[in-house]
């Protein structure tokens, strides 16, 4: 997430009520995960084993639990509770806001496109031209489309991150203060549930194609001409490149990539990065010509089993 100007990192560190180390006037100009972070962003860490994960990351401002050296060319946000304060910076620089209409005033709709009756197009959102927007779909704030896409009834674009941290009285909620962004010529099916990224985007390219009732988690990004078959759940923070094939019943772990024009054959579950231009099944994930050995194997134990005894 992008601040819309420059902040100085007192003006942050009012904001959220911490000390600080470094420059008053250093600047600040965002927030993100620490996967998508660069210079000028705040990255926050709570806990000891990432802290030099974040110390050394691309960001230059860490907010975080423990007065520690700084990096040069950095500065510190120190705070009792880092995972509270970038909540507190996600209301403050992108605060819920309200919608009295179906259709906001602040949404921009191109030429040519339909959309159906019963549905819900938050504030800020960008629909391209020649879109077909089935019946009942929610669109939440700020997403993007783009044009000729088609979009079905019952998909929810910008539902917030699945990203709790677990405390004694209960699972609190990382705020989502990020997008949804669908580019040209994209088809979703109905009953979809597309999250948005907690501070970045989540992005489906140019071209792909998502069947019935799949579930794409915060920040992933799916290439170009990608097809998901039905009841596909594929986690936070992937990264699916072109051309790639999930057949149904897919699942995925997270922060895991799949390689360029590879196929997941059905109900199998992702468990690591794969290398693209193959094809995979099981769980735990195989190339599929030697899953399918091992399972032809496993049919012949009893046979063998019956010529030992």
């Amino acid at each position: 997430m992008k601040f819309p100007k420059v902040y100085s990192l007192e003006t942050i560190a009012t904001i959220i009520g911490s000390e600080y180390v470094g420059d008053a006037n250093f600047p600040v100009t965002g927030m993100n995960e620490i996967h998508v972070v660069e210079a000028g962003d705040i990255v926050f860490v709570d806990h000891p084993k990432y802290y030099d994960k974040a110390l050394d990351s691309a960001a230059t401002i860490i907010l975080i639990n423990k007065n520690v050296d700084c990096p040069d060319g950095k500065a510190l946000l120190i705070s009792e509770d880092p995972f509270r304060d970038f909540n507190k910076l996600t209301k403050y620089f992108k605060p819920f806001q309200f919608s009295n209409a179906s259709i906001a005033t602040s949404a921009s709709i191109g030429h040519g496109t339909v959309i159906q009756p019963n549905t819900f197009i938050g504030n800020h959102v960008v629909i391209g031209e020649n879109c077909l927007i089935h019946s009942n779909v929610s669109i939440y704030d700020h997403t993007v489309i783009g044009d000729n896409v088609i979009i079905h009834a019952g998909t929810i674009l910008g539902a917030d991150a699945f990203y709790y941290k677990k405390r004694a009285e209960g699972f609190d909620q990382l705020l989502s203060g990020g997008r949804v962004v669908i580019e040209d010529n994209v088809g979703i099916g109905a009953l979809c549930t597309i999250d948005k990224g907690v501070t970045g985007d989540t992005r489906i390219g140019e071209g792909t194609k998502i069947d019935n009732q799949v579930h794409v988690g915060h920040d992933t990004v799916i290439g170009k001409k990608c097809l998901i078959a039905s009841q596909t759940g594929i986690a936070g923070c992937v990264i699916i490149e072109d051309e790639v094939t999930l057949w149904g019943q897919v699942g995925t772990t997270s922060g895991i990539t799949i390689g360029a024009k590879a196929v997941i054959m059905g109900q199998t579950g992702v468990t690591k990065s794969v290398e693209g231009g193959k094809s995979y099944f099981g769980t735990p994930i195989e190339e599929s010509r030697e899953k399918l050995k091992q399972l032809a194997n496993i049919k012949k134990i009893p046979e063998l089993l019956n010529k030992i005894k």
